[in-house]
């Protein structure tokens, strides 16, 4: 059970909405001892400490024991760098530790931030039974929009549903939260719930943001709703509030893509070009690799690649990005050539630029230049990765080289990190041919080194053991026809593009 200021003392003693003074110290006697650089303050104290198991409290209350002066807008900021880097267990130790102090005042923005630290270090029930315990008094627009959220994230539809319809009866819908729903119905796929969302925003007279304009826009996108996608383009070009953006007409290119219109999205995509700032040339060239790429315009791909070198800074991405193009046109060795030239500039290594090629040759059945590659890495002294001998061994076993496959495989479970996950149907295609081999030596091996790393994979040898041959042959045709999608090309040149999109 969490302890919560409510459980421990009444919220109205805690929050005093409109009235707390942000600034106030946590001690209330004068402070005798301060900090005098940047290598003694509690900020870097703190951030000094990364591992979610130790526990800062007991550096805070040190720190209010020697009488160092701390305000309210400190600790704020500290649990924003926090969430920032996601370290969320602390960022709620904090949080629970200023709600102990008796002398602090709060808002309640510091209590729907709790909220939400709660939902993402307990769960959502725990968060849930946070915002019960809160008095109906203490609630007010930013708790309920902290509740919506956490259900929002949750995928859970109903219960998000109930808190908007709270927050309609309370007058506390504001653009963010309509934002939110209208999130979380694209991704239930409920299209026709926007329009009527969107109507509602209208008639309350509730602003539009540049946000609300691209989460409907994607959603219409992804449903290759063409005509609906294209009024609202209409709609965003009209509205003087609007300023229009690159990466609206983007999204209208996926859309277009969707439905094989690529004239139209070559169109969009050339409106999107006119429109991007200096600031972003370098995350809008990358995505217009890959969207020419899927049109199947090498030269567009090429002229981008040539803006790129001229005005970008060169990053590992901006090189994986034109590979991943190249290759989505089938064009291998010109995605060779791209990765030498990333080589010869010395830029920072990434195993991620080798892996990707690695796949290619693997789902290409070239395994001579995947093995090639891979002996390269190890000659620089650049130590293969689980996912670059999870490759092999998946290009092994399509190859019907299940020697190499089960080697393969044995050298990615040593190379993996532990409790990370493996690529299950490799795994399962190596267990199936060693037992068909009746070799059970090999197969304890195998058993051992997962368990060595880390890894729970106790159903897989029950199931095993009961396989009968026919089964066996059943599954490994079925592997064969699926070709162990997880690992193909296809993922990689997904996981690429939604790299460059984060």
């Amino acid at each position: 059970m969490i302890k919560t200021l409510y459980q421990s003392r009444s919220i109205s003693t805690l929050i005093r909405v409109f009235q707390s003074n942000p600034s106030r110290t946590l001690n209330t006697h004068t402070p005798t001892k301060t900090p005098s650089s940047p290598g003694t303050s509690l900020y870097s104290g703190i951030f000094k400490n990364p591992d979610p198991k130790v526990s800062i409290v007991p550096l805070l209350d040190q720190w209010v024991k020697e009488e160092r002066s701390i305000s309210v807008e400190e600790l704020r900021k500290i649990i924003r760098q926090l969430r920032k880097f996601r370290r969320v267990k602390h960022a709620l130790q904090i949080s629970q530790w200023m709600n102990d102090k008796s002398f602090l005042d709060l808002t309640s923005a510091d209590v729907a931030i709790q909220l939400d630290l709660i939902a993402k270090v307990h769960g959502v029930e725990k968060a849930e039974e946070f915002f019960n315990a809160m008095p109906i008094s203490s609630k007010d627009f930013r708790s309920y929009g902290a509740l919506l959220l956490c259900y929002a994230d949750a995928k859970l539809l109903e219960k998000a549903e109930a808190v908007m319809q709270s927050m309609r009866e309370l007058s506390y819908m504001q653009t963010l939260s309509y934002n939110v729903m209208l999130k979380l119905y694209s991704y239930c796929g409920k299209i026709d719930k926007l329009d009527s969302l969107m109507q509602e925003m209208e008639d309350l007279d509730i602003k539009f943001s540049k946000f609300t304009y691209n989460i409907i826009l994607n959603a219409y996108a992804e449903a290759s709703d063409i005509d609906q996608l294209e009024k609202l383009l209409t709609k965003m070009e009209a509205d003087p509030l609007v300023t229009m953006d690159w990466n609206a007409y983007v999204v209208a290119a996926k859309g277009y893509l969707r439905i094989l219109n690529k004239v139209k999205a070559l169109e969009s995509l050339k409106k999107s070009e006119q429109l991007v700032a200096v600031s972003s040339r370098k995350m809008a060239y990358e995505i217009y690799m890959t969207m020419y790429a899927r049109i199947g315009n090498k030269e567009e791909v090429h002229r981008i690649w040539k803006l790129y070198k001229s005005h970008c800074k060169f990053y590992n991405m901006g090189y994986l990005c034109m590979m991943s193009s190249l290759a989505k046109m089938d064009d291998i060795d010109a995605a060779h050539k791209v990765y030498d030239e990333w080589e010869v500039k010395k830029a920072t290594f990434d195993i991620q630029l080798p892996n990707f090629l690695i796949s290619c040759y693997c789902k290409k059945g070239q395994m001579e230049k995947a093995e090639s590659l891979c002996q390269k890495l190890l000659d620089n002294g650049n130590e293969p990765n689980g996912g670059t001998w999870t490759r092999l061994a998946f290009g092994y076993q399509k190859q019907k080289q299940m020697e190499k496959a089960v080697e393969a495989l044995n050298k990615s479970i040593l190379a993996s990190e532990p409790g990370s996950k493996l690529y299950f149907p490799v795994l399962d295609a190596c267990l199936i041919y060693l037992k068909e081999r009746e070799d059970l030596d090999r197969i304890e091996h195998i058993k051992g080194l997962l368990a060595e790393r880390g890894h729970d994979y106790t159903h897989v040898f029950e199931r095993l053991a009961t396989y009968s041959k026919e089964e066996m042959n059943a599954d490994n045709k079925a592997f064969d026809q699926t070709e162990g999608d997880e690992h193909t090309l296809e993922k990689d040149l997904l996981e690429v593009e939604k790299e460059v999109r984060n």
